[in-house]
């Protein structure tokens, strides 16, 4: 048998990286601060907008001063809403509350983010955690927890995500971080938390644990007590954690994460999940003690 890996050290989290307020916050200020905007344009933006009783964003689109893109960028910033614009190709354009925070999808993102922040229960200082689950792989669970927790972070939450898709992982090629070191190589004694936990100031307060190396034995290591005493130890550090984990059907390992985590989130394909694929995995979370926090329909 394997030596026990040493208790995790607490992670030293960088504060102050929510989305910071423009000094400037008229429409204009922020435009011109961006490059977008020169003294005389914005001028000529005034003298439409007085003249025509139009809004500012508006007569600069009318003028063809800026673009779309360029004023949905300046409201962004204007409230404080990280985003992320189309040409950052290295980012996954799944995280669609990141580029598109006025879609509806983003909209039903931060609906989601509301209700959870109703159910859960006081935790003393503690984060809160969150296992997304689902039945079968393609059932939406990756793409969720993402945008999730860039919603979770757009509102100014400590936000760490989780990737304990130990067989499968996507988070590090969403975000677009390098998995090298991870989760696995955390509980394998192979890495310091602290290295691991990777920083993504563009989305606010952000942070993710990627999986790491694929291991031969992911069950075996999300079973050791290492992974619930690293669990305790970043808990004070954040305000909410979400966890990533594999398809239920074909491992035991995502209903291990969840009892850890205490809370999951069943996630399901339409037309595409059997039903009785997810009110079987409901019923084997409430017999693990997890509290299940709702079900959420992905479109097909």
């Amino acid at each position: 048998m394997s030596a026990m890996p040493a208790t995790p050290r607490l992670m030293a989290v960088e504060s102050g990286l929510q989305a910071r307020p423009h000094p400037d916050r008229r429409l204009g200020g922020i435009l011109a601060a961006q490059g977008k905007l020169d003294p005389a344009g914005i001028e000529r933006v005034l003298e439409l907008q007085h003249r025509e009783g139009s809004r500012f964003g508006a007569a600069a689109l009318h003028l063809k001063l800026i673009t779309v893109e360029d004023l949905v960028h300046a409201i962004t910033a204007q409230y404080d809403l990280p985003h992320l614009r189309p040409d950052n190709r290295r980012i996954s354009l799944e995280l669609v509350t990141a580029f598109e925070p006025f879609h509806a999808c983003a909209e039903q993102m931060r609906a989601l983010r509301s209700q959870l922040l109703q159910r859960w229960p006081a935790e003393d200082g503690q984060a809160h955690s969150l296992a997304i689950v689902s039945p079968a792989r393609g059932d939406g669970r990756s793409y969720l927890a993402a945008n999730l927790a860039v919603a979770f972070a757009q509102l100014g939450c400590r936000t760490l995500l989780i990737d304990a898709d130990l067989r499968w992982p996507r988070q590090h090629l969403i975000f677009d971080v390098s998995d090298r070191i991870g989760l696995s190589t955390v509980l394998s004694a192979r890495s310091d938390d602290r290295a691991a936990v990777t920083a993504l100031p563009a989305f606010g307060p952000l942070h993710l644990l990627p999986a790491g190396d694929c291991p031969p034995n992911p069950l075996d290591l999300l079973s050791r007590e290492a992974w619930p005493a690293l669990l305790q130890v970043l808990r004070p550090a954040f305000d909410v954690i979400l966890i990533d984990t594999p398809a239920a059907e074909f491992c035991a390992d995502a209903l291990g994460v969840a009892r850890r985590a205490g809370h999951a989130l069943v996630v399901a394909r339409k037309d595409g999940t059997r039903l009785s694929s997810t009110t079987e995995l409901i019923s084997q979370l409430h017999d693990e003690g997890t509290r299940v926090m709702g079900t959420v329909l992905n479109a097909p």
